[in-house]
Parts: structure tokens; C-alpha cells; sequence
């Protein structure tokens, strides 16, 4: 009798493990398993790093060379309507600075100071973006004017 009860747990134990897995890691999935690879982190990580210091020529070189990622497309994307959406900022600050500086000098100052928090912005969304897509997560620009879709 002893025989049959050992053989029975081992069966039930053996059906646990074709079931669940034979450890617990198989049980929790990655995230690298689960949805982005590690290269598609890696290329997140170098496009907004890129975008920091580069401008658009590393989103703009992602986005045309992988075309078959969908995770850096998408970031590249959003790098590069990030870029445009700044230059835009830039342009209009530009401006109102010299038309402010037409009308009394010291006015001028109040959109070169928006011009250095704009810079900062930057800077800060390019950081953000790079730390999210290090951890396979999809970034998004708040205030980004969306031109490439």
C-alpha cells in the first residue's frame, strides 16, 4: 500500500510540474520574454540619448534602418515629433524676442528665459524617455505635436 501512495504523489507531482513548470521562473515571465527585446531596449536607450545629442539624426537613421521593430519605430517617432515640436517652440520664442526687444529691450529677456526652461525640457524628456525605454517601456511626449504617425 505504501508503494501506491508514493506513486501517486510522484504522478500528481510530475502533472504539477508539466503544468505550472518544473521551477518558478517559468511561472513569471520577464518583461524581455513577454514583449520587447532586449535590442529594442537597447536601440530605445541609444535613440533618446541620440536625440539629446545628436538632434534628429539618430531617431531620423532608427526610423528609416528599423523598419521592422515596432518599439523603436515608435519611439523614434515620438523622438523626432519631440524635436520638431521644439523647434517650433524655439521659432515662435525667437519671435516674440524680437518683437519684445523692438518694443522695450528688458522685454525680451521673458522669452529667452522661456527658451532656457524649453532647453531643459528637453533635455529632462530626453532622460525620462531614455530611463523608460531601458525598462521596455513605451514613452510618450506630453505636449508633443504628432506629425509623424
Amino acid at each position: 500500500m505504501p508503494n501506491l501512495e508514493k506513486n501517486s504523489i510522484n504522478q500528481s507531482q510530475s502533472a504539477a510540474n508539466d503544468t505550472f513548470g518544473s521551477n518558478n521562473s517559468s511561472i513569471v515571465k520577464s518583461p524581455t520574454k513577454m514583449g520587447v527585446s532586449q535590442d529594442s531596449k537597447n536601440l530605445g536607450l541609444l535613440n533618446w540619448l541620440g536625440c539629446l545629442f545628436t538632434g534628429f539624426v539618430v531617431p531620423l537613421v532608427l526610423l528609416l534602418i528599423k523598419k521592422e521593430d515596432s518599439y523603436v519605430q515608435s519611439q523614434a517617432k515620438e523622438a523626432l515629433n519631440m524635436f520638431i515640436s521644439m523647434i517650433f517652440v524655439y521659432m515662435g520664442l525667437w519671435v516674440i524676442t524680437i518683437v519684445f526687444g523692438a518694443i522695450f529691450a528688458p522685454l525680451a529677456m521673458i522669452p529667452l528665459l522661456l527658451m532656457g526652461l524649453t532647453g531643459f525640457a528637453f533635455f529632462i524628456f530626453c532622460v525620462l524617455g531614455a530611463i523608460k525605454c531601458s525598462n521596455g517601456e513605451n514613452f510618450k511626449v506630453p505636449f508633443n505635436i504628432r506629425l509623424l504617425k
